[in-house]
């Protein structure tokens, strides 16, 4: 039906629940839409590109001229290629301005470990909203994001974390005054298991992965003799000799295996961290995921693996000096060893300790506390 949405046509009878859901189209202007609920509920709507509706406000919120100066400027936006909400819920500072004015100094101080990641992520996922005001993000807006991602594949796991990463941005404008709430609270969340299956080595993968890992380490050495033998012909400066192992690999594995270590607190694991005298790692606080220190008991093969590569390393204040992790070995070799569906982070099985060096963990974090 056609007709002009205004005070005439909400006091007829057209304008009426009946017992199904229906719309009347205004006749002025192209887009501009009344919707009429069963329940009695009447709303207006924007109507534009294909099959795309914006809710603009209920009757009795809105009178009818109100309602159709905003659909005017809906589709004003919509024909510019702004988005269609731009300048239509009040002024203020865009999401862009609040991040580099308000949330990125914040979360460089606060957060200053995830800051650079989260920022580069904000802006990746949503840098085209970055010149739109904090008020244009919408539940709405939110919810087909959100569609849109299901749609290409995202896992609920990645789609859950993408969201929380710009919820902390909502989070922080409501807190200073920026916005009356955080919309991505009322946005229905994707459904993961929390606790998924842990996957552990048998005994057989455990071997067949370790006897990789040496055959890896055997060929890096004698590569390394035989450029040396190479260089000696000819009076070149010699690479240092490999004691004990090819590269920092083996070592950060077998490490792993014994002391329940994450992969970025592998990478960020300091010599002045490691007690050999009483066989104690600590793990400080700003490298743990929890932010909380904890102190690691050793066992004799990691005792020895450190040692070893003490030994064999140059001497710096990481233990493992290097710049990016271990994805693209440790793939290497799962594939050599034939283990499939294992990731480093199922290295983390109960540990073996003798019960000796767990009571010595036990006094030693009890000493640390205090009284």
């Amino acid at each position: 039906m056609r007709a002009i949405i205004g005070a005439t046509l909400l006091s007829s009878n057209a304008a009426r629940p009946a017992k199904k859901p229906f719309e009347i189209y205004d006749s002025r202007l192209p887009g501009f839409t009344l919707r009429v609920q069963p329940s009695g509920v009447r709303s207006y709507y924007a109507r534009f590109g294909r099959n795309r509706r914006i809710a603009l406000g209920k009757v009795g919120a809105l009178l009818p001229e109100e309602a159709r100066d905003r659909c005017q400027k809906v589709l004003g936006n919509f024909a510019h290629g702004r988005h269609p909400l731009q300048g239509l819920n009040g002024k203020g500072p865009t999401l862009g301005q609040f991040i580099d004015e308000s949330y990125g100094p914040w979360a460089k101080a606060n957060r200053s470990r995830t800051a650079t990641n989260t920022l580069e992520k904000l802006n990746r996922l949503f840098g085209t909203w970055f010149s739109e005001p904090l008020t244009a993000i919408t539940i709405e807006r939110i919810e087909s994001w959100k569609i849109r991602r299901v749609n290409v594949g995202c896992s609920g796991t990645t789609l859950l974390r993408d969201m929380f990463t710009l919820s902390s941005v909502l989070s922080r404008a409501v807190k200073l005054g920026k916005l009356a709430e955080n919309p991505i609270r009322k946005v229905e969340k994707p459904r993961i298991d929390r606790r998924p299956k842990i996957r552990f080595l048998d005994d057989a993968e455990e071997s067949r992965l370790r006897e990789t890992l040496q055959t890896r380490d055997a060929k890096m050495r004698a590569a390394r003799d035989a450029a040396n033998v190479w260089r000696r012909e000819r009076n070149l400066g010699l690479l240092p000799t490999l004691l004990h192992y090819g590269d920092h690999l083996t070592p950060a594995v077998v490490l792993s295996m014994n002391t329940g270590l994450r992969r970025g607190e592998i990478l960020k694991l300091r010599w002045r961290s490691i007690d050999f005298a009483r066989r104690l790692l600590t793990v400080e606080g700003p490298d743990a995921k929890s932010r909380q220190t904890r102190h690691v008991p050793l066992n004799d093969e990691a005792i020895k693996v450190l040692k070893s590569w003490r030994e064999q390393s140059s001497g710096g204040a990481r233990v493992f000096e290097i710049a990016t992790g271990f994805k693209t070995a440790w793939g290497k070799i799962l594939k050599r060893a034939n283990i499939v569906g294992f990731r480093w982070h199922d290295l983390r099985q109960p540990l073996r300790l003798s019960p000796r060096a767990t009571r010595r963990a036990a006094q030693h974090r009890a000493r640390s506390l205090g009284p």
